[in-house]
C-alpha cells in the first residue's frame, strides 16, 4: 500500500514535537530526511551495511541484534516510536560498516537523517543534544541488561525478560512469535524454548495458542 509524504512528514513532525525539539530543527530534519516503510520481518540494516544515515522510528518497532560468524542471533533491544539507534550514530561518526542487524518486529515507518548533520544540530539545538545523549545512556541500560540476563539469569527469567520487554515495546499482551524466532533470539534451541514456555503457561503468566503467546 502506497503512503503518501504528505502524510509520513506530518507523523514525523508530531513525533518530533513530541521529543520537544525547535520548530526550525523539525523543518530541518523535515526538509533533509526521507522515510522508508518495513513490512514486519524485514531487513533494515544488515551486519556490513555501510551506515551514512541516522533512523529515528516514527511507528512500529525494531528489532536490533548481534549476529556471529555461524549466523546465531543475540536480542539486544527493541526501537519504538521516537527512537533511535545509538550504534548507527556510532558506525556514521566513525565511518564504521555496521556490526548488528536490525529487523522490523511488525510493520515499522522510519525516517532516515544524514550524518553529515548531526554534528551542527547537537551543538545549535540542546533538544537534539539531549536526544542523542539520551539515547546512548538509554541504549546502555539495555544493553546492560541483556549482558545481565546471560550472565547471571537462568534461561526461564531470560525468556520471561524478553516477553515482557516484547510487550513493552509493541503495547500489545499478544506476542505473534513462534518457539523457533524465540530460540534464535535468546541464541539457544527450540526444544529448551517449548519446554520453558510449558512452565511459564502452567505458572499462570501465560497461555499459548498457535505462533501465538498471551502475556497474562
Amino acid at each position: 500500500m502506497e503512503i503518501k509524504e504528505s502524510s509520513v512528514k506530518e507523523k514525523v513532525r508530531n513525533t518530533m514535537n513530541n521529543l520537544h525539539f525547535e520548530d526550525r530543527l523539525i523543518e530541518e530534519i523535515l526538509t533533509v530526511g526521507r522515510f522508508r516503510s518495513y513490512e514486519a520481518g524485514r531487513t533494515v540494516i544488515s551486519p556490513g551495511d555501510p551506515v551514512k544515515e541516522i533512523p529515528m522510528v516514527i511507528e512500529g518497532t525494531l528489532n536490533v541484534m548481534r549476529i556471529d560468524d555461524q549466523g546465531n542471533e543475540l536480542f539486544l533491544y527493541f526501537l519504538e516510536g521516537g527512537d533511535t539507534c545509538a550504534m548507527s550514530i556510532t558506525c556514521c561518526l566513525e565511518h564504521k560498516r555496521s556490526g548488528f542487524q536490525v529487523v522490523a518486529e511488525e510493520d515499522s515507518l522510519v525516517w532516515f537523517v544524514p550524518v553529515t548533520l548531526l554534528d551542527q544540530w547537537v551543538c545549535t539545538y540542546a533538544s537534539f543534544r539531549k536526544f542523542v545523549f539520551g539515547s546512548y545512556q538509554q541504549r546502555f541500560d539495555e544493553m546492560m541488561d541483556s549482558i545481565d540476563n546471560i550472565a547471571f539469569k537462568h534461561m526461564d527469567e531470560r525468556l520471561y525478560s524478553y516477553l515482557l520487554d516484547k510487550k513493552q515495546s509493541s503495547g500489545s499482551y499478544t506476542i505473534h512469535k513462534t518457539h523457533e524466532e524465540i530460540a534464535r533470539a535468546l541464541n539457544t534451541s527450540r526444544v529448551v524454548i517449548s519446554r520453558l514456555l510449558k512452565k511459564l503457561e502452567q505458572e499462570g503468566k501465560i497461555e499459548q495458542q498457535r505462533n501465538r503467546i498471551e502475556i497474562l
